[in-house]
């Protein structure tokens, strides 16, 4: 069995930004040569998240929508009264979303749906330089 653990980095916008990363996991596991297997997707920091979502513009919408519905921007957080800051909600979306997710891959792909992409959502207020760990356990 290998481990190979390498980490790309995202120039996020904050407030709900979507990015897809499945182009980069693919890449990573095409470099590294593993064929069979699976990818830990970790992003740091307390403020974003990681999921599968089909990637389109209709659907970031919707996500950016949804969490502003139950999770909104701007009300007072207790969060607030501890840091003096405004991203109370950040946290609380980032902790529904998670920061880590695991995809198998065989034959050297991602086993992802056809219309499924891997997708980090930046929820904090502001721009934000994100690393994203990838840790790919598996064989060659």
């Amino acid at each position: 069995m290998v481990i190979h653990t390498t980490e790309i980095e995202l120039q996020t916008q904050g407030h709900c930004d979507v990015q897809d990363i499945t182009p980069s996991l693919q890449d990573q596991l095409k470099k590294n040569g593993m064929q069979e297997g699976q990818v830990l997707v970790f992003v740091a920091g307390s403020t974003a998240g990681v999921t599968t979502v089909e990637f389109e513009p209709g659907l970031v919408k919707d996500l950016d929508e949804f969490f502003q519905k139950i999770i909104p921007e701007g009300p007072d957080y207790h969060h607030h009264d501890t840091w003096g800051d405004d991203n109370g909600s950040s946290h609380v979306r980032a902790s529904l979303v998670k920061p880590s997710l695991t995809i198998p891959f065989s034959g050297g792909r991602l086993l992802l749906g056809t219309w499924q992409q891997v997708v980090v959502i930046d929820f904090d207020t502001r721009p934000r330089r994100r690393k994203v760990v990838l840790q790919y356990t598996g064989e060659r």
